[in-house]
């Protein structure tokens, strides 16, 4: 993030116009009264991909993943209270954030510090099998026990934050997607916006809950 710029893959805005919903991009906020109200345009949110999580952190980043810039932190977090029991979808970084404001633990580097395979495309990695957990609301979902991801992270969730659960892992043992109990918040370590196919109903899923949480507002 430059010095006064912050800027947003456009894949995740098609990804949610495609799905049926309007996209807003959340600006970098400082005060909760400004989330608030922000939020209460909102019927869910995205959390989308980003830099190393500094919360949560075990250990150090590696030299090759730079850390999130405090102000996103800060503009993250403000918003996460702010949408209370709104649906949330969490995607890589976004999975992370959530996992760590539940009191959650992040591996600085998963592969040099829990001996994983290596999970980021900047290191060589390509695409990789997941297992989904039979009775997840990932699975309803995505209506599959195994999918094809692919993958694009460095940093992984090391210990689950309270009234959070796995629901999926490479065959590594990685987690690769975490939700609430009652289904409300989905986290996944993959991109679904870069991906085609069944993946993709993950922001159609979310707009639809969205949209019956605005239904009962």
């Amino acid at each position: 993030m430059e010095e006064g710029h912050q800027s947003l893959d456009t894949r995740y805005v098609q990804a949610v116009e495609e799905a049926g919903g309007i996209p807003v991009i959340a600006p970098l906020l400082k005060t909760a009264r400004a989330a608030a109200e922000f939020a209460a345009l909102l019927d869910g949110l995205i959390i989308t991909g980003g830099p190393g999580i500094t919360r949560g952190l075990i250990g150090a980043l590696p030299a090759d993943l730079p850390p999130v810039d405090p102000r996103r932190d800060l503009s993250d977090e403000l918003i996460y209270h702010a949408v209370a029991e709104r649906p949330v979808l969490g995607i890589c970084y976004g999975m992370q954030f959530i996992n760590a404001m539940a009191g959650g633990t992040i591996y600085g580097d998963a592969q040099a510090q829990a001996g994983t395979m290596v999970h980021s495309d900047d290191r060589g990695a390509t695409q990789h099998e997941i297992r989904i957990s039979a009775s997840s609301h990932l699975n309803a979902v995505l209506k599959t026990e195994k999918l094809t991801t692919n993958s694009h992270h460095i940093q992984a969730v090391a210990d689950v934050g309270a009234g959070l659960r796995v629901t999926a892992r490479a065959e590594d043992g990685v987690i690769e997607a975490l939700e609430s109990q009652e289904g409300r918040i989905v986290g996944v370590q993959f991109h679904p916006e870069r991906m085609s196919g069944a993946a993709r109903a993950l922001f159609a899923d979310l707009v639809a809950r969205a949209g019956c949480q605005k239904d009962a507002r």
